[in-house]
């Protein structure tokens, strides 16, 4: 019976710290992204920062799942920026020029999405950088 506790314990320790360094990822891509988001205002900073805590979380679980993939990794800053863009509000152009409408389109969004994108290499150069970081 005595032997188990310290094996309870060192699995108890690690899940504590792989928690701490989840939430360290969170936070550090929240930072980045809102101080980047702040170019568009208190509310695109706010914003940025809760779509760059999302990704934090995400990025390093997935990292933890699989660390070679870098499409789902990619995937994973597309869909957050999607996420990003349901957010903002939408202000259509006329719709007789399909391409012109897009090129819109993506004018709005891409200040919305560049603060996550920055968060996002920002996470991978640290982690290349601090292999301390990485779970």
């Amino acid at each position: 019976m005595a032997l188990t506790l310290p094996l309870i314990q060192a699995s108890d320790d690690s899940r504590a710290r792989l928690r701490l360094q989840s939430v360290c990822w969170a936070v550090l891509a929240a930072v980045a992204a809102g101080l980047m988001g702040l170019a568009t205002g208190l509310d695109g900073g706010l914003r940025s920062a809760g779509c760059g805590f999302f990704y934090g979380l995400l990025a390093f679980h997935l990292q933890r799942v699989d660390p070679d993939d870098s499409h789902l990794a990619a995937g994973l800053v597309g869909a957050v920026c999607g996420i990003r863009s349901l957010g903002a509000p939408l202000a259509l152009p006329s719709l007789a020029l399909p391409a012109a409408a897009m090129i819109e389109l993506i004018r709005g969004w891409l200040p919305l999405w560049l603060p996550l994108i920055g968060s996002a290499l920002l996470l991978q150069g640290a982690q290349r950088l601090l292999p301390a970081l990485r779970p």
